[in-house]
């Protein structure tokens, strides 16, 4: 079976990035935000404009995208499917806004955390919009993800695990299942609960 899974929000923990360092982001910066940890984007999440939103990657993109960690057990439950499973992971994580000079930066630095995290996968997929396209072209079988727009798009053709978070809480529909930790997700693909 081919799996596919999301980086930000289910092989890391994106939400309680930014809660934890967009507040103190916040306090050093002395701006005033509005927590919500309902919303998916980062800006809403934090209440604060985009101006201050880039200066927050600017300085928390590097730490974030090299040395955080993943979730727990995300590593060891990959490992797991990957004995009999080819794994994907699909990332929204592009190049997006970058300036011509940092090309290739964001895709270094992906490549580099996995490296640096032992997780092991078999492709590795940059996605740019719907991440739908990408997971047909590839013949992947269940995606795991936590946007609530991705998951609503791919469960239309392919089953997924939507991985809990405060700001999907609300979805739900035919091919979703939700999973709360990466044994959960373990278990669901083991026992065919999602297919």
């Amino acid at each position: 079976m081919r799996i596919g899974i999301d980086l930000d929000g289910v092989i890391t923990n994106i939400a309680q990035f930014v809660a934890d360092y967009g507040t103190k982001f916040c306090y050093d910066n002395k701006i005033k935000y509005n927590l919500k940890t309902d919303e998916y984007d980062e800006q809403k999440a934090l209440g604060i404009s985009v101006e201050w939103t880039e200066k927050f990657w600017n300085r928390y993109l590097p730490y974030y995208g090299t040395k955080y960690a993943p979730r727990e057990f995300a590593k060891e439950v990959i490992d797991i499917l990957k004995k009999d499973n080819e794994i994907y992971i699909i990332t929204a994580r592009n190049e997006d806004g970058l300036p011509e000079e940092l090309y290739g930066f964001m895709h270094e630095m992906v490549k580099g955390w996995f490296k640096e995290k032992e997780i092991n996968y078999d492709k590795l997929i940059f996605t740019q919009g719907s991440k739908l396209p990408y997971c047909l072209e590839n013949n992947i079988d269940i995606m795991i993800e936590d946007s609530p727009r991705n998951i609503n798009e791919i469960s239309t053709k392919i089953p997924v695990l939507c991985f809990d978070n405060p700001y999907n809480k609300e979805i739900k529909g035919n091919n979703i299942t939700r999973v709360y930790s990466w044994y959960d997700v373990l278990d669901k693909i083991k026992n065919n609960a999602c297919l």
